[in-house]
């Protein structure tokens, strides 16, 4: 906690820690010939952190966004670009200009995609998905997999088949399993079968799968992973390894009110300002301290962990984050500033909003991009 003489809120990236976490998790894939592909859309692909990753050895970052691809184009960030959010039909031309690679999962996109590509005299590598489960993108059917790599394969002149992939855990909270990574296994051997060849990459997940490749059992031909989360947060729910720092982020808030007050609300009760049913406990009165950032900013509350020890969320508003500061290790007061670690969605947020400043840090020096 300090009285900062900087524009707040404020979201530090600590590129030291980032690479750190990179590296760690990099040396670990490559020791089972596996490789990473970066996910920058955590942090909007901001070109300082992104560039982080191609340090550390990635030769791929991957976005949902085309719009982050063509940034880090613009930025000259040297990389192969992958679109990592199959493309709607309306996009392609898009597709084809700013991305290297892109998950697919619809034949008619592929074909309709081959199509662009033509025109511009360009080929494009595809990783086509299969659905394992968690009904988010993917062929359900292995037959109409196999299918669509025959006809990728050997009629589509313009795009080139690198490799079957999947997601787990984003939509159907399906856990990313080696049972469920040996089925991909399968399925992309069904394929190569069928063409007549091997895949480059068998591309095993995102920051879900990572477990898998720490603690030995990752199937062996997956080769390929998604990594963003993992390397950002230093791990992801349910599992943080000890040797990855979970501080890389920090958003810092000034306090603008605090004092006492009464913990449960005075008058007749009904919805918060975005139609919600609020429960409340009454714990008499207590310290109580208002920053000045709120949903619009990072969206959750719930998602910031306070680093000042005996500090509680209690909620926000559009534009307030609501605090316990009855029981801080150290007296909160107006103008303080207060850390916050932040999950993966705030990270989102706070990276998308012109009203949070974003700081770097590194080699010990505080700087901006600006």
């Amino acid at each position: 906690m300090n009285r900062g003489t900087a524009r707040y809120p404020l979201l530090e990236i600590d590129l030291d820690k980032l690479k750190a976490n990179l590296a760690a998790l990099i040396e670990r894939c490559q020791s089972l010939s596996v490789e990473v592909a970066g996910v920058v859309k955590g942090f909007s692909a901001l070109p300082e952190a992104a560039g982080v990753y191609t340090e550390c050895g990635v030769r791929s970052l991957a976005s949902s966004r085309l719009s982050q691809l063509r940034a880090l184009r613009g930025a000259g960030v040297a990389c192969e670009r992958v679109l990592i959010r199959i493309p709607m039909l309306s996009e392609l031309p898009e597709v084809a200009e700013v991305a290297d690679m892109s998950l697919q999962s619809e034949l008619e996109t592929l074909r309709a995609l081959n199509a662009v590509c033509a025109k511009r005299g360009t080929r494009h590598r595809v990783i086509l998905m299969a659905d394992l489960g968690d009904l988010r993108e993917g062929f359900w059917s292995r037959e109409e997999l196999v299918d669509a790599a025959l006809e990728v394969e050997y009629k589509l002149d313009h795009l080139e088949l690198a490799g079957v992939g999947t997601n787990l855990g984003c939509y159907g909270s399906v856990a990313a399993t080696p049972e469920k990574l040996r089925e991909l296994v399968s399925a992309a051997e069904a394929v190569e079968r069928a063409i007549g060849r091997e895949l480059q990459y068998i591309s095993g997940g995102a920051s879900t799968s990572v477990h898998m490749a720490l603690d030995g059992t990752l199937p062996a031909r997956v080769n390929h992973l998604r990594i963003g989360e993992f390397a950002l947060l230093g791990g992801i729910y349910g599992c943080y390894p000890d040797f990855l720092r979970r501080d890389v982020f920090t958003l810092r808030m000034e306090v603008v009110e605090c004092k006492p007050k009464p913990s449960y609300p005075v008058g007749e009760l009904t919805v918060d300002a975005f139609g919600k049913t609020r429960e409340y406990t009454d714990r008499g009165i207590r310290r109580r301290a208002l920053c000045a950032a709120g949903r619009v900013d990072y969206g959750d509350p719930f998602d910031l962990t306070p680093r000042l020890a005996g500090v509680e969320v209690l909620g926000a508003s559009s534009d307030h984050t609501i605090l316990d500061a009855e029981d801080a290790a150290v007296p909160v007061r107006l103008g303080d500033v207060l850390d916050f670690g932040v999950s993966y969605g705030s990270l989102v947020y706070l990276t998308n909003t012109p009203e949070v400043r974003i700081v770097y840090r590194k080699n010990g020096r505080l700087y901006t991009a600006e």
